[in-house]
């Protein structure tokens, strides 16, 4: 039988131990303790915690986003978290996606690709489905809007041009920038990136809008397809 919370010394309950030592000392499976609160009849929070962890299918175990992609039903098949529980963790996860959002896109400036990346990483990089935006910038590069171009697709080479440049022809932006990731994590461009790189690049031009890059984000890394592009050519 596991033991109770309550059965701890004080210095080793989830709670009393974020007090005394703050947040950082304490471990994955105490961090979620707090937010579950209670355990079952049977063992402490600590341990239903622990069973939520064991979900983690990353090689990286220390790797927590996968926490953010649990379903609400898939929590709830952990024995002791409810369906209040599940929705109170799945709230959670969508918090930290926000909080490591940008304040304030519109103050954000993009002068090459690694602003790019530093802008939208976070965001993607754990991504298990392919997603397409469109940065859209005015004449001094500073983002007005983020569209989402594509969610969940597995082909980014199917997206069309027009949906691409809708929101930036109503916008009448003078420049673009169009970003996707790889759910794989190997950021290396496909032949489908650099042939839909091309097609959105002319039509762009035709409506006198800009592409000033395309960028692929993978784990951690990144690549751009137009420094690529200029690399062959030379």
């Amino acid at each position: 039988m596991s033991i109770k919370i309550k059965e701890l010394p004080l210095s080793e309950r989830p709670y009393e131990k974020m007090e005394m030592y703050g947040p950082e000392n304490l471990s994955n499976a105490e961090l979620l303790a707090i937010i579950i609160k209670s355990g079952t009849k049977e063992e402490a929070s600590t341990s239903v915690a622990q069973r939520i962890l064991n979900l983690n299918e990353n090689i990286d175990k220390k790797n927590l986003r996968f926490l953010q992609e649990l379903s609400i039903e898939e929590f709830m098949k952990v024995k002791g978290i409810g369906r209040v529980k599940a929705i109170q963790l799945k709230a959670i996860g969508e918090l930290t996606k926000r909080i490591s959002s940008p304040i304030n896109e519109s103050k954000i400036k993009i002068c090459n690709s690694i602003d790019v990346a530093n802008f939208l990483m976070e965001e993607l990089r754990y991504e298990k489905r392919e997603i397409a935006k469109v940065i859209i910038l005015n004449n001094k590069n500073i983002v007005q809007r983020v569209i989402n171009v594509s969610l969940g697709g597995s082909n980014f080479a199917c997206i069309e041009p027009k949906e691409v440049l809708t929101e930036a022809i109503k916008m009448q932006a003078p420049k673009i920038i169009l970003v996707h990731n790889h759910p794989s994590g190997d950021s290396t461009p496909s032949k489908g990136d650099f042939l839909v790189t091309d097609r959105v690049y002319e039509a762009a031009s035709i409506m006198g809008i800009e592409l000033l890059d395309h960028i692929v984000i993978g784990d951690g890394t990144f690549e751009s397809i137009l420094t690529n592009k200029k690399g062959e050519e030379r």
